[in-house]
């Protein structure tokens, strides 16, 4: 049935209808296309400027206020669903409040305060793991640090006693 077959009194009805079905859809993709574009900052501005909205329009129906608490209720549970959607953009931490003091922009002081770091910590007091790779082809013995200092300790004394 089409607007054109539609009875006149079934208008106000049938629009009512469209209207409770369709927006919350609508309000549901676009506050995720916003989410999505512009991340949450967006998204709460969004839903304080719409619950601003509903609360200060005059609606002369009986149940005004009951109305207004069911639509602040629709945007806040629609935007809730839109911020746990896996592909919402999540805004950048505000790092300015998180830098260290003394810490400069400049990208050479940062490059010589990274050396100058590096080199206090220098020997770290753990000593590097030996890594040993294997390589394809053939079988290697491969060995640690403790049998090689056995193996010159072994040898140092064949010579010894030679």
């Amino acid at each position: 049935m089409s607007l054109r077959t539609l009875h006149p009194e079934r208008v106000d009805e049938t629009r009512m209808q469209a209207y409770s079905t369709f927006g919350p859809l609508l309000i549901h993709s676009l506050a995720q296309k916003l989410a999505l574009c512009q991340g949450m900052r967006e998204l709460d501005k969004l839903e304080q400027t719409l619950v601003r909205l509903i609360e200060e329009t005059d609606v002369a129906a009986a149940h005004g206020e009951a109305m207004k608490e069911f639509a602040v209720e629709l945007v806040v549970s629609t935007l809730r669903n839109v911020r746990e959607h896996p592909d919402a953009k999540h805004d950048l931490e505000e790092i300015d409040g998180r830098r260290a003091e003394g810490r400069s922009e400049n990208p050479d002081t940062l490059e010589e305060q990274l050396q100058s770091g590096l080199e206090d910590s220098f020997p770290a007091s753990d000593p590097p793991a030996v890594v040993s790779t294997a390589i394809t082809g053939g079988s290697k013995e491969t060995v640690g640090t403790d049998e090689v200092l056995r193996r010159k300790k072994k040898a140092r004394r064949r010579q010894s006693a030679s």
